[in-house]
């Protein structure tokens, strides 16, 4: 939904009408125009891990950036934030995997589309239409058991090569 305000500074009624016209007929300007977006939302799950990594990869680089300058200004306090920065670094990088392993296992689980290709879909239109051809066909007349084939009589009869 798109809100619009008025931009002729007149103190009509304009901006509660129901239709959004200013005095005189005038429409106010948009102010903003929601646009579909490009792509579809993350999983709850990869968003969660998504934005727990980006925390921690702010912090490591803010810690990074405070160890440089204490170290260029040369404080004591450069060395524990150094080693901190070490153990940032380490998060860091398991907070990126986690993004990564998570948003795999999601698409194992839950992301499978069952999309038939084109070559799929036609052959499966040729099997119907053969399926459908056969049912529309007559039935074909019983026909008479070959020589060696069973014929529901047990013994087979003498002469069929069994003995």
């Amino acid at each position: 939904m798109a809100k619009r305000y008025e931009d002729n500074g007149a103190g009509g009624t304009g901006a509660n009408s129901a239709d959004g016209a200013g005095p005189g007929g005038q429409r106010g300007r948009v102010l903003w125009v929601d646009q579909p977006a490009g792509r579809r939302r993350m999983p709850d799950p990869v968003r969660t891990s998504a934005v727990r990594a980006v925390l921690i990869v702010a912090v490591t680089l803010t810690d990074a950036t405070i160890a440089f300058f204490l170290t260029v200004t040369g404080s004591w306090l450069a060395l524990p934030l150094s080693l901190c920065g070490i153990a940032g670094v380490v998060v860091a990088t398991w907070g990126v995997l986690d993004v990564l392993i998570t948003r795999q296992a999601w698409n194992q689980r839950y992301g499978v589309l069952s999309e038939p290709s084109s070559t799929a879909r036609g052959r499966r239109r040729e099997r119907r239409r053969a399926r459908r051809e056969a049912r529309s066909a007559p039935p074909l007349p019983p026909r008479a058991p070959g020589l060696g084939e069973a014929t529901g009589i047990w013994p087979p009869p003498t002469g069929t090569g069994r003995g």
